[in-house]
């Protein structure tokens, strides 16, 4: 019942991509994702060189032979790493589908992009990158709304108003995300004229995805207030889970903060404390609004199937 024009680009069984999560979107939850009939979509900005990067793919290829997708940062890192190359890479292993996202166009990887025949998605929170994107040869573009958790841009604009928006400016396929973490959100959507939907918080509670067990516990416990937008004062605006670390920046936020100031709670190294060893109030720990109506741990197939039975019901009482 859930085919659209995603599901025919992408060559998958449902319309739904599992967004890419810094650090967390690795080789088992990436393809554990595109195994149940959406597509994965791995970080390549969590692998420092690229023996690194190529071994993950393999791993990924290992544990399906269904479309998964990468990612390619665009944002700025504290340690840049050189995305021709991993595209490179990509390609001569075969992934079939590109995702970019970040503060700039990918203006250095189109032709090869283009030249090389996979799929390639661009993600932004505006409507102007989305269209210039498609003019580019984007061959869908995905937009997510103020809900978001992580980079949320800089326009607060709803996932509500957005989506429709985007698809009303532009003449290809549009994902639509923000604040998803079920078949309500899925089936709303879809409603909205969403070709396919992306959402991530949800899978940070999949059985497959590597994260320490004290997070689990404080995401499975949080409501719908428990995160906040951090990094306003430098432009980089983020949605995080109201920890410590959380709340300081946003401290310093309300008071003009510079990035000298929130790096040592803001970097990376921070996050992955939090993640892998537990120390949940060290760092940012970027979350949806949704957090709030997740509380269960399983593993990634069941989340997808059961937000896709959710989806098909809603709309069977709907038609009936």
């Amino acid at each position: 019942m859930l085919k659209t024009a995603i599901t025919d680009l992408l060559n998958i069984e449902y319309p739904i991509v599992g967004g890419a999560m810094m650090f967390l979107s690795r080789a088992r939850l990436v393809a554990a994702i595109s195994e149940a009939g959406a597509v994965g979509v791995l970080a390549s900005a969590i692998y420092k060189n690229r023996e690194e990067f190529r071994d993950e793919l393999k791993k990924i290829k290992d544990l399906t032979d269904k479309p998964v997708a990468v990612n390619l940062c665009l944002f700025p890192m504290i340690r840049p790493i050189d995305n021709q190359d991993y595209l490179d890479i990509l390609l001569e292993e075969g992934i079939p589908i590109v995702e970019t996202s970040g503060h700039e166009l990918p203006e250095d990887l189109v032709n090869n992009i283009k030249s090389s025949g996979v799929k390639w998605m661009h993600k932004s929170a505006a409507i102007r990158h989305a269209q210039r994107a498609e003019r580019m040869g984007a061959d869908a573009l995905t937009v997510v709304g103020y809900e978001n958790g992580g980079a949320t841009g800089k326009y607060d604009i709803t996932t509500m108003v957005l989506v429709p928006a985007t698809k009303e400016a532009v003449n290809v396929p549009v994902i639509g995300g923000g604040g998803v973490v079920d078949g309500r959100g899925l089936a709303a959507l879809l409603a909205l004229g969403a070709d396919g939907v992306i959402f991530a918080s949800r899978l940070v509670l999949a059985e497959e995805c590597e994260i320490h067990e004290n997070v689990r516990k404080k995401l499975c416990e949080a409501s719908i207030y428990d995160t906040t937008l951090v990094m306003r004062s430098i432009g980089a605006t983020h949605r995080a889970f109201k920890n410590e670390a959380a709340l300081k920046v946003h401290e310093m936020d309300e008071k003009g903060g510079n990035l000298e100031e929130m790096l040592p709670l803001i970097v990376g190294a921070q996050s992955e404390k939090v993640y892998f060893d537990g120390e949940t109030d060290v760092g940012m720990n970027y979350i949806s609004q949704g957090v709030g109506l997740m509380n269960e741990v399983k593993p990634a197939a069941e989340i997808i199937h059961d937000m896709v039975e959710q989806a098909e019901g809603i709309f069977k009482n709907f038609s009936s």
